[in-house]
C-alpha cells in the first residue's frame, strides 16, 4: 500500500551537520561553577542516603540552580533540534560511584531510566570487552569497531564520557527528518519501502513468547510525526531467520541509500566527547553512531562511557508496532529490554 507522506518535513529537528557545526552555541552547554556545585551537592546528598544509584528519582536529586536548564533541555530534546552536550564536569576528580550518581541523577530530571540489556542494567557501560562485531549475538557497543548509524530502544539516549580512546571513538549524529527529505525528493519509491515491516535481529535478547527478531519498520509515520527505528547490522543479520521477511533488491537499495545519506559528511555532525561530557539525544528523530577506535594499552586508561536509556513524560505517541521492542507504550514508562529474569539495577563496573 502506498503511504500518503508529506513532501517535506520542516522544523528544528530537520537539521544538517554542516548547519550544526556552525551553531554549537545551541547544542553545547558549558556548565558554570554554580551548576557544578549544585550537581555535586545533589549527588552527595543522595549517596548519603545509602540507597542504590539505580533508584534515583528527580525528587531525590534536588537541583535548585541547574534544574531549570534540564527542564528546558527536556523540551529541546522532544520538540527542538533533539540533542545537547553538557561540558565541564570535572569527572576525573570523582569516584566512579559519584560520577554514576551525578549521571543518573541528571537523567532522572529528563525521564525514567530503562533496562539496557537482559540483565536489567539501568546504567550501561560502553567499552570494548573484546566482543566480535561479526558475532550475531554480540552487542556492537562492546567492541572497538565502527558502528553504523542506528537508534536504541529508548526515547532518550544519554552518554557520559569517563575516559576517551587513544584515537578515534568520535560521536556522530544525523537527522532522520533530513534523510527523509532527501529521499522523498530524489527517490520516493525507495523511501516508501522503508515503511515496510523489515526484520531486525534481537541478537539473542528475546522476551518470552516473542520471535528472535522484530518487524518494526525503519521509518514510521504516526500522529503527524516521523519516527525512526534502525540498525542496519541487525537488519542484515535478521536474514538468518527463514521466517523473517526477505529483503528484495529494491529494499537493499533503499537501505543503502539511507546509509549513504547518513554517512554524508555534510548531513551528519561529528563531535569528540571529552571526559566529563554528557550527551543527550532524542532517539526518535535522529540516529547516532561511533567511529572505530584504538584504545590505550593500560586497562585503567581505556575508553569508558556510562549510558542511560530514558523515557520522559510529555513525549510523542508511538505506533502500536513498537510494542514488540518497548513492551508498554505508556508515555514516560516505555522502552528498554525486558526479559523474564530481568532485575533492574545499576552496576558500577
Amino acid at each position: 500500500m502506498t503511504l500518503s507522506l508529506p513532501e517535506k518535513i520542516v522544523g528544528p529537528a530537520a537539521w544538517t551537520g554542516a548547519e550544526m557545526q556552525e551553531r554549537d552555541d545551541i547544542w553545547l552547554y558549558h556548565l558554570t561553577p554554580s551548576d557544578i556545585d549544585d550537581i555535586e551537592q545533589a549527588a552527595e546528598h543522595y549517596l548519603s542516603l545509602g540507597r542504590d544509584i539505580g533508584e534515583i528519582r528527580k525528587e531525590d536529586f534536588p537541583l535548585p540552580v541547574f534544574g531549570a536548564h534540564l527542564a528546558a533541555l527536556k523540551d529541546r530534546l522532544i520538540n527542538g533540534h533533539g540533542f545537547e552536550v553538557l561540558r565541564g564536569l570535572p569527572v576525573a576528580q570523582y569516584t566512579q560511584e559519584m560520577a554514576a550518581a551525578i549521571f543518573c541523577g541528571i537523567g532522572a530530571h529528563l525521564g525514567s531510566a530503562r533496562s539496557q540489556n537482559a540483565q536489567g542494567h539501568i546504567l550501561g557501560h560502553v567499552r570494548n570487552i573484546g566482543a566480535d562485531p561479526n558475532d550475531p549475538n554480540a552487542r556492537i557497543y562492546q567492541t572497538a569497531a565502527r558502528q553504523t548509524f542506528h537508534t536504541d530502544s529508548a526515547d532518550i539516549v544519554g552518554l557520559m564520557c569517563l575516559r576517551d580512546a587513544k584515537e578515534g571513538g568520535d560521536s556522530l549524529l544525523v537527522s532522520a527528518e533530513t534523510i527523509y527529505n532527501r529521499m522523498r525528493a530524489a527517490r520516493p519509491d525507495l523511501l516508501q519501502l522503508l515503511f515496510d515491516p523489515i526484520a531486525t535481529d534481537r541478537r539473542g535478547e528475546v522476551p518470552e513468547g516473542m520471535d528472535p527478531f522484530m518487524t518494526i519498520p525503519p521509518l514510521n509515520w504516526h500522529a503527524g510525526k516521523l519516527t525512526v527505528f534502525y540498525q542496519r547490522q541487525y537488519i542484515d543479520s535478521a536474514q538468518r531467520f527463514p521466517e523473517a521477511m526477505r529483503l528484495t533488491p529494491a529494499h537493499v537499495e533503499a537501505l543503502d541509500m539511507f546509509d549513504a545519506l547518513a554517512n554524508d559528511p555534510s548531513l551528519h555532525l561529528k563531535m569528540r566527547l571529552d571526559p566529563g561530557d554528557m550527551q543527550f539525544v532524542y532517539n526518535h528523530a535522529q540516529l547516532h553512531d561511533r567511529t572505530g577506535f584504538t584504545d590505550w594499552p593500560e586497562p585503567s586508561n581505556r575508553r569508558h562511557l556510562f549510558r542511560l536509556w530514558l523515557s520522559p513524560t510529555g513525549d510523542r505517541a508511538l505506533p502500536e508496532v513498537f510494542a514488540q521492542r518497548y513492551g508498554s507504550l505508556e508515555i514516560g514508562n516505555r522502552g528498554g529490554i525486558i526479559t523474564a529474569n530481568t532485575r533492574l539495577h545499576a552496576p558500577l563496573d
